[in-house]
């Protein structure tokens, strides 16, 4: 039997406001345990929650990009379940009027086609604490440093079809929230994390299977490898004559594997009713005017003007766009010099290259933007070979300084002088002259690799310095003489 798998995800995304979501906590990350809540976050008697209005109007952005219904009226709710890292036995959330509607988002796929998922409705609700396991020999402990820190949990419709899908739609997402600034989508420290909801069904069937959800898992890796171990699971257990049971499942990526928490609540488990402490949030139209100016060029249209202005290929302005710090990088290194082409190249293969092998964010980057471009100039102005660039980023990445002074320092400007170069070429063939003469007997077919052993050999003597184009020239005439 052929299977289709269903997805839904609800991306929880920490906003990064100073402050708490219902109080003046502070929100930073890494402080000691509970030194950063306060008795409203603890849900004391006699305090009152008040609003933080920077967390409605980051919720507005996002509603905003994603072309979705803002409401005018909003509600909080208070979602009742006891847990130990929730003190005040109640999460205050939005349910049945959230914040931001009905609205949509597109992700590409790896085949180059473009797919729109999408997005059920956001809303604004606090985090809970946080359990700790580790070193307190046996017992559990609790901090309570992320209780009331503003989430806005993103649920998208069941549109997605694949594990590679909903990693795309993650990162579209994780994307989204950067470029407003809203979230900083660390997902190591638990800023943007994922609950996936899993069902599958006979091919060609219109009903959804029994969903499965994997709680709270936080990376790409994870997410891909998580669903696609929940849908050889579900399928196997259906195979065998089972049945899927809707629960919250937790993923182990030491084994690999899913394995059951606890019994799928509904919300009706919630007794979900409006908190009788917070007044309904009326969102004004000058105040969405307000918010809708503030908004940045978001990835489809930063992917847009990439292609349209710096003639770049889909896939280049794809990768560019994607962050918007590798943006606002790559536009640095165009104006420093002027070339489109050859800074996304160098962006997208040196530089990412040196990122990833050591572990390093863009804005981490030893060499600046400005050194990148400045170091492209030296290669369109034929100072430098593009074989000589990758010595002088180099030496720029271990903080040598920037092209001209190592350039300089090193005496790595390339040799244009056409007369020193045919002098060297006279040299190179003199020292293989029956290599020359089995050159000049051979066909088209072998010349061309006996060709490049000359350029070689040229290159060697000039160690790398002289013009590439200007060899390859003056070569050939020598030869055909």
């Amino acid at each position: 039997m052929q299977w289709e798998t269903v997805i839904g995800l609800e991306i929880h995304a920490q906003l990064t406001t100073q402050s708490k979501i219902f109080s003046g906590s502070a929100t930073t990350f890494g402080a000691e345990p509970n030194t950063q809540a306060s008795l409203v976050d603890l849900g004391m008697p006699g305090t009152l929650p008040v609003l933080n209005e920077e967390a409605v109007r980051m919720a507005c952005k996002f509603g905003l990009a994603i072309d979705a219904e803002i409401a005018e009226q909003n509600i909080f709710a208070r979602k009742n379940y006891f847990y130990p890292d929730l003190p005040k036995g109640y999460q205050t959330s939005q349910y049945e009027h959230p914040i931001v509607g009905k609205g949509h988002l597109d992700i590409t796929l790896e085949d180059g086609t473009v797919k729109r998922i999408g997005i059920t409705r956001a809303h604004l609700e606090e985090d809970a604490g946080k359990s700790l396991h580790e070193d307190f020999h046996g017992m559990t402990g609790i901090d309570l440093n992320r209780a009331g820190t503003p989430l806005l949990e993103i649920v998208s419709e069941p549109d997605i079809r694949s594990a590679k899908e909903a990693v795309a739609y993650v990162k579209a997402i994780h994307a989204l929230v950067r470029y407003l600034g809203i979230c900083d989508g660390n997902m190591a420290e638990g800023s943007l994390r994922c609950d996936c909801n899993v069902s599958v069904r006979p091919k060609g069937q219109e009903a959804f299977g029994t969903r499965a959800e994997i709680k709270n898992v936080n990376s790409f890796r994870f997410i891909e490898k998580a669903i696609n171990h929940e849908i050889q699971r579900q399928i196997e257990l259906i195979e065998d004559g089972g049945k899927v049971v809707q629960e919250t499942r937790l993923y182990d990526p030491n084994k690999d594997e899913t394995r059951s928490m606890r019994g799928k609540e509904e919300a009706n488990d919630y007794r979900y009713f409006p908190c009788p402490d917070l007044l309904p949030v009326v969102i004004e139209r000058s105040f969405l005017d307000d918010v809708r100016a503030s908004l940045p060029e978001l990835p489809p249209q930063k992917r847009e003007r990439f292609q349209n202005e710096f003639g770049l290929s889909t896939y280049d302005a794809s990768v560019l766009s994607a962050s918007r710090e590798v943006a606002d990088y790559f536009e640095a290194v165009f104006k420093a010099c002027g070339d489109a082409k050859l800074a996304a190249n160098w962006v997208m293969v040196e530089l990412s290259s040196l990122l990833n092998k050591e572990g390093l964010e863009i804005d981490q980057s030893p060499v600046s933007a400005e050194q990148l471009g400045g170091m492209i100039l030296r290669i369109k102005d034929n100072t430098i070979s593009g074989k000589i660039a990758k010595m002088v980023f180099e030496a720029m990445a271990a903080g040598e300084g920037g092209a001209d002074e190592i350039i300089e320092k090193k005496g790595l400007k390339q040799v244009t002088d056409s007369g020193a170069i045919e002098a060297m070429l006279d040299e190179v063939l003199a020292a293989n002259a029956a290599q020359v003469e089995q050159y000049r007997a051979s066909d088209e077919a072998k010349r061309g690799k006996m060709f490049s052993f000359f350029v070689g050999q040229a290159m060697k003597a000039s160690k790398g310095k002289a013009n590439p184009g200007q060899v390859n020239d003056l070569l050939k005439k020598k030869l055909e003489d």
